[in-house]
């Protein structure tokens, strides 16, 4: 029955609206709007380009420059609604305000648009931006037009019973933009707690990065649970559910639930953090990021590798950052026995201090390890503080360093000699006798 009497209402407001199109003045207001819309849009030629210039040297938040670029680029529609606001209170003005109903609702609804458009923005997705928008502004003309009663009435009839719960399309649109609003809200929240968090110089890395991600997913689960309380769905209701859905889950998603683990334990024990210069397996870099699920690690070839946290517990992993950043290096080398091996070491260490990656407060150190078949073996140390810029590149140009400086001396590097020994003329085939 009320969904006889929602119709029957709709009918009417139509029938209203048919007869008041029979008013010259209803011609006169679509003229009026549809003029002002024209020239809107060809005086937003040329002037959007050149705002949208302008705005982009703001250096700032990169949400803010967002909006402030969505709104450059709506320059026709606010040129439209000023122009509409100043012919409305030129109309109200001189002639009587029922004559200025349908440009009223045009400023009304057209205000609505621009402000829902350029504030779902913000939201980087643009599909989801775009489906928010539409779905915002869809509920600010339903309210515009004065007929929210009768569209909650009608929604409120499509409803689905589950047993004791009556689930209508009125509680399941109010529960999805209380969900979205609360969820987006807590989201930007989270992030700038997170920018504050990272900012502070009293925690390290790992506590930074582990309170960011709480504090997100805590915001994230109080704002849905705020959202399905206000439409009035009883969360406790939904233990058993979820529990059966946990056992399920937990079957499927071991690794995922392994390596959220992993990550947390990561950040509690700083056995990582980001900055660090680690070596797992074949992977040599530095970290960039801790996530919930892997680590970013970037190698010196500019190669971004995702690590499964669970690789970082299970697996060796060499922090070559941990306690402490120097870290020394071996480069073995070897000499002619014709040479001085007390000169050799001397001049290696000068070789070494002359590279400036070296870490001069801790003195370069060369040894003599062996009598080799062909050489004398020496091994030289040395100690860097930066390894996250490359250990190759440091050990290549010490070796040059080394070259040099051991050929100005006239020190010969050996390598290996073969002799061959003939102990009777190699015999071959006889030559075939030529004639004259």
């Amino acid at each position: 029955m009320a969904f006889v009497d929602i119709l029957i209402e709709i009918a009417n407001w139509v029938r209203t609206e048919l007869i008041n199109l029979a008013n010259p003045w209803t011609f006169y207001q679509l003229a009026i709007i549809a003029i002002l819309f024209i020239v809107a849009k060809l005086a937003s030629q040329g002037l959007e380009n050149r705002l949208e210039a302008r705005a982009r040297r703001i250096k700032g938040h990169q949400g803010l420059l967002r909006v402030i670029i969505a709104l450059m680029r709506r320059t026709d529609w606010i040129l439209f609604v000023i122009l509409l606001f100043i012919v409305l209170t030129v109309l109200r003005a001189s002639t009587w305000p029922s004559r200025t109903v349908l440009i009223s609702l045009t400023l009304s609804l057209s205000l609505a648009w621009l402000f829902t458009s350029v504030v779902s923005r913000i939201i980087r997705n643009r599909l989801l931006a775009r489906t928010i928008g539409w779905i915002a502004w869809t509920y600010a003309a339903i309210v515009i037009l004065g007929v929210n009663d009768e569209a909650a009435a009608f929604l409120d009839t499509l409803a689905l019973p589950l047993g004791k719960t009556r689930l209508s399309a009125l509680v399941l649109s109010k529960a999805a933009v209380l969900l979205t609003a609360t969820v987006w809200l807590a989201i930007v929240i989270g992030n700038y707690f997170d920018e504050r968090v990272q900012r502070s110089d009293e925690l390290t890395p790992s506590i930074r990065v582990l309170l960011g991600k709480l504090v997100k997913i805590g915001l994230v689960i109080a704002a849905g649970g705020i959202a399905l309380s206000s439409v009035g769905v009883d969360l406790t209701a939904l233990t058993v559910f979820s529990g059966a859905i946990g056992v399920g889950l937990g079957f499927g998603l071991q690794k995922v639930v392994s390596n959220f683990i992993s990550g947390i334990i990561i950040l509690l024990d700083k056995s990582i953090k980001p900055g660090d210069t680690i070596t797992l397996g074949d992977t040599f870099g530095w970290i960039r990021e801790l996530r919930a699920r892997f680590v970013s690690v970037i190698t010196r070839d500019g190669r971004e590798y995702l690590i499964p946290n669970e690789d970082f517990i299970t697996q060796q992993v060499i922090n070559w950052s941990f306690s402490d950043e120097m870290v020394r290096l071996d480069v073995p080398f070897g000499v002619s026995y014709e040479a001085d091996p007390h000169q050799v070491s001397a001049l290696a260490i000068e070789a070494a201090i002359s590279v400036g990656r070296v870490d001069a407060d801790r003195r370069p150190v060369c040894w003599l390890t062996g009598f080799g078949d062909s050489s004398l073996d020496f091994v030289l140390r040395f100690w860097i503080r930066d390894p996250q810029q490359g250990l190759t590149n440091v050990r290549g140009k010490v070796l040059l360093a080394l070259w040099d400086t051991l050929k100005e001396n006239g020190i010969e590097i050996p390598y290996p000699h073969r002799e061959v020994i003939m102990k009777q003329p190699p015999t071959g085939p006889a030559r075939p006798a030529t004639g004259d």
